[in-house]
């Protein structure tokens, strides 16, 4: 079900789609989402923060004022641009961009790191999605949370672009494994055809890297 190469990043896919991203569907599914995001942060307003596989910043666009400074990181070029543009455009500040490709590349390398690391409806691109969320742990600071909002796994789905979602408990063993802590999810909306035309429930799953 999960078939191969194609899944890794479907960049140039986003490449294509990027300067009509901001569709009223998505608008509203990243507010939703951020909102689910901003209930789980503990005093961020002194934190930093990495919008994983951000698109075009709908979700960090919405969490700005939650913490001091944010970096927008996404494979996608024609994303950052985006992003860049809507920087420019509204005057934000304490915002950085990167294109970077977590899979090809360990961050760590860069010497960045993050209190907070959020990604909506990112996973589900990721073929190795283990490898990447074991290179996010060696980003986060000590104490730092790793956010997660995906689709619940929907076995009437069946992509070769895609997973068909996640279980969040299967997802929690390998995190855990990993080395992620405390570790907790909840299902915090349903929504009519909002998964490749099929009905879906989205989760939202925090966890975090303890201090040594």
């Amino acid at each position: 079900m999960l078939i191969g190469e194609i899944i890794i990043g479907n960049t140039d896919k986003f490449e294509m789609i990027a300067n009509k991203y901001d569709t009223p569907e998505r608008i509203q599914i990243a507010k939703v989402s951020s909102d689910a995001i901003q209930n789980f942060l503990i005093d961020a307003n002194s934190k930093n923060a990495i919008d994983f596989g951000c698109g075009t910043g709908l979700i960090g666009m919405n969490l700005l004022n939650e913490f001091n400074s944010m970096l927008f990181l996404d494979t996608s070029q024609n994303m950052i641009n985006q992003i860049n543009q809507k920087i420019t455009d509204f005057n934000i500040q304490n915002v950085d961009t990167l294109c970077f490709d977590i899979e090809k590349e360990s961050l760590s390398d860069l010497h960045i790191q993050a209190d907070y690391i959020f990604m909506a409806q990112v996973l589900l691109h990721i073929h190795d999605f283990e490898l990447v969320l074991s290179r996010l742990f060696d980003v986060l600071n000590e104490g730092g949370h790793l956010l997660i909002v995906d689709f619940n796994k929907n076995e009437k789905i069946v992509s070769d672009i895609v997973h068909n979602g996640f279980n969040p408990e299967e997802l929690t063993e390998i995190m855990t494994k990993i080395g992620y802590k405390d570790i907790q999810f909840e299902t915090f909306y349903t929504g009519s055809k909002i998964f490749m035309g099929h009905d879906s429930s989205m989760f939202i799953l925090d966890s975090k890297r303890d201090h040594r």
